[in-house]
């Protein structure tokens, strides 16, 4: 018996509102047992203070808890990333797993979850959960009937961060990575992609060192996504790729976009599914088009391809936030829509600057 990845793209009026995927439970159309993982984006600042994906996680979890069994809640992934700048929308996307009778066919979408355990203060940000994280991505990979890497094309990652409350647990200053909220946030993502990098293959063992995250740019996943939140004391992980152990119509490919305004990069994944493509996906393609996942971030050097850029000089508004509205608008040109899960803060995802894209699409 085969198995078989469904995706549910749904709008959201709000971190708390799950009436959508309750609408589609109470008409049988999505299955809560079978529910594997749910993204979510909501619209709060994406920062160490952003409490909407809090929300967000409590809400689903309150609306589920009593139609799945004790104990199912903690086998979902509930990944938040917050941030809708521009005009980004607000939306879930839930996965499913369903059995199938359906004859093997092309390898399919195939989705595994995993979770670390909870991480003492002093390992965030370093070497530490970078191998946690790497032990996490090659059990969701097994879990997903993935045994070759180059099967996998994206890795969400939710990992935690530094608070005042965590450092002061950690025995202060000294003991943690940085004594800074924010810079926190970035040495996580961080460390959680260079675990995945290291479970795919892409750097050596030896060439991370804790000194290296939030540092060495040259070394990075082109199919990682993480993001850092307050909500969570360990990292979940969730690995989507193909494999010919599962069925049904859908597909996935990712790249990798050289910098913010790498277009093109993007345009071969849609052009892959979309014959008809040319400046945007054709009326075809958007029928076919289920999810486009990016991530996004300004590039150290304070330039994109020569001309100065202010996303780091801003005292006001985070330079993540920037970057999620600039790529944010790129990518719905490129797909007419506004409900791309655009992530920012790319930390060792992709090269400086630029970052990894994955697009889902339904083959027939």
């Amino acid at each position: 018996m085969a198995r078989e990845t469904r995706i549910h793209r749904l709008s959201m009026s709000g971190p708390e509102d799950v009436s959508a995927i309750l609408a589609r439970i109470g008409r049988g159309e999505i299955a809560p047992a079978a529910i594997r993982a749910i993204l979510g984006k909501t619209e709060g600042n994406g920062c160490v203070n952003d409490f909407t994906r809090g929300y967000a996680v409590a809400s689903l979890k309150a609306a589920l808890a009593p139609l799945v069994p004790p104990g199912a809640l903690d086998r979902i992934s509930m990944v938040m990333s917050g941030g809708t700048e521009g005009g980004l929308s607000p939306h879930w996307l839930v996965f499913e797993e369903i059995a199938t009778d359906a004859p093997a066919g092309p390898p399919a979408l195939a989705i595994g979850v995993a979770r670390t355990r909870a991480l003492a203060p002093a390992e965030i940000g370093r070497v530490a959960q970078a191998e946690l994280v790497r032990e996490a991505t090659l059990e969701a990979m097994a879990e997903a009937g993935i045994a070759d890497t180059a099967a996998v094309h994206y890795v969400q990652v939710k990992c935690p961060l530094l608070t005042a409350e965590r450092v002061a647990h950690a025995g202060g200053p000294s003991a943690v990575a940085t004594t800074s909220m924010i810079k926190s946030m970035g040495l996580s993502r961080g460390a959680s992609a260079l675990g995945i990098a290291l479970a795919l293959g892409e750097i050596e063992p030896q060439v991370l060192t804790d000194a290296a995250i939030g540092d060495d740019w040259s070394l990075w996943s082109g199919r990682a996504s993480c993001s850092a939140g307050v909500e969570l004391e360990d990292c979940e992980v969730a690995v989507l790729g193909l494999s010919d152990a599962w069925s049904g119509p859908l597909r996935i490919a990712h790249g990798v976009m050289a910098d913010a305004i790498d277009a093109p990069a993007v345009a071969d994944l849609l052009a892959g599914f979309d014959p008809a493509f040319r400046a945007q996906l054709s009326p075809a393609g958007r029928d076919r088009f289920v999810a486009l996942l990016a991530k996004a971030e300004a590039s150290t050097a304070g330039t994109i391809r020569g001309a100065r850029h202010t996303m780091l000089d801003d005292s006001d508004i985070s330079s993540t936030r920037h970057a999620r509205g600039f790529v944010g608008g790129m990518l719905a040109g490129l797909t007419g829509t506004t409900e791309l899960f655009v992530s920012g803060g790319a930390e060792h995802q992709g090269p400086d600057g630029g970052g990894p894209c994955a697009a889902i699409w339904r083959e027939g």
